[in-house]
């Protein structure tokens, strides 16, 4: 079921709802990494939607989401288009998580509107770069635009897909087809927005937080474990990303049983979210 509503600043966005839930359960909005869209967490919703009311939102220039303006690619503005999800709804305060992408979008919504954010779910944290990393980062983006602009969306993603971990290439083919490529070449300026400079930014964070490794190096594991022994409310989960996972399906097989566990283990503070 889609969900039409606007960015703070007018632009039009897309959410969906894959699974109705009880109105009683929290509200967990559920972003998808940067590649792919809203479908690649559709599975992983469905199993949870005995325990959460979970929102998918295709991320700005992603999916129905298209934003073809790379002044519009920010950090701030990522966060701002949460907010105004939950606006639209009417909801004051819900979970929010994601991978990837979705959890630098996740952490920045979280310190900028801590009154909006009960609790965390990232599964597959992106690196925070140094400045070195940073330049490389940026390049890597500028390429990767310039790809899209010059041959299309198969071509920018073909010399990148190799060497992904197999779900993730697997959640980038399948959105493939549903992408705006103007849209994707836009996006791609996230790349000049620096997110973090440190995990000593993050250590204000003081909602629940449910971590769950990545296993690559844009998403190290390391930085997991850090950043959930530095939160006060931190949750290392005992699985990780994984060779193993090979699906959108065995994303959801492998992680909705470690979320679930999270959301009981804070069902007090939780139980005070509606949808």
């Amino acid at each position: 079921m889609p969900i039409r509503y606007t960015g703070h600043d007018g632009w039009p966005l897309t959410a969906f709802v894959p699974e109705d839930a009880s109105p009683d359960a929290p509200v967990l909005v559920l972003m998808h990494g940067g590649g792919p869209d809203h479908r690649s967490l559709v599975p992983l919703a469905r199993r949870l939607a005995g325990s959460a009311h979970v929102i998918l939102p295709d991320i700005r220039g992603y999916g129905r989401s298209v934003c073809a303006d790379p002044a519009r690619h920010t950090w701030a503005q990522y966060a701002q288009d949460v907010i105004a999800l939950l606006d639209h709804l009417g909801v004051d305060r819900a979970l929010v998580g994601g991978a990837g992408l979705g959890t630098t979008i996740s952490l920045r919504t979280a310190l900028a509107n801590p009154e909006r954010v009960a609790g965390l779910v990232l599964i597959s944290l992106e690196d925070i770069e140094d400045a070195a990393a940073k330049q490389d980062e940026i390049a890597f983006m500028e390429a990767f635009a310039a790809r899209v602009r010059e041959g299309g969306l198969d071509a920018a993603w073909d010399p990148i897909l190799p060497h992904l971990s197999p779900v993730i290439g697997a959640m980038v083919r399948e959105a493939l087809p549903h992408a705006d490529p103007a849209s994707a070449a836009a996006a791609a300026a996230i790349g000049y927005d620096r997110a973090f400079c440190s995990v000593d930014e993050l250590v204000a964070i003081d909602v629940p937080t449910l971590i769950i490794p990545g296993a690559d190096w844009r998403h190290p594991a390391g930085l997991a474990r850090q950043l959930a022994e530095a939160l006060p409310y931190g949750r290392l989960a005992a699985v990780a990303m994984s060779t193993d996972l090979q699906s959108s399906g065995d994303f959801g097989r492998s992680f909705a049983p470690v979320i679930q566990k999270f959301l009981i283990e804070f069902s007090d503070i939780f139980s005070n979210i509606k949808s």
